[in-house]
């Protein structure tokens, strides 16, 4: 996701207001938001969910629902989503 830096706050805010809840959504198993080093309004969520079924009802929920029209708004340019499958994790 890449944000103006002038929506960062916000962002932050947002994500903090959301993050325990997304957490506690069936299936969660992690959850890490991330930003860039050199570009502070570019930031990644690292989501850990134990199916996919469970990653497709939390993005059909109302929680997700919200916090997404809320969050649109403050993109500076196209935001994606890509999914993987754990191969090796080492804890």
């Amino acid at each position: 996701m890449e944000f103006e830096p002038e929506h960062v706050p916000a962002f932050l805010e947002l994500f903090e207001a959301s993050c325990q809840k997304i957490r506690q959504f069936p299936g969660c198993l992690e959850l890490t938001l991330l930003q860039d080093v050199n570009l502070v309004g570019r930031m990644t969520t690292y989501s850990l969910w134990d199916s996919a079924e469970a990653l497709e009802a939390y993005r059909a929920s109302e929680l997700f629902q919200s916090t997404w029209e809320r969050t649109k708004p403050m993109f500076s340019g196209k935001p994606s989503a890509v999914s993987y499958r754990v191969v090796r994790h080492l804890p």
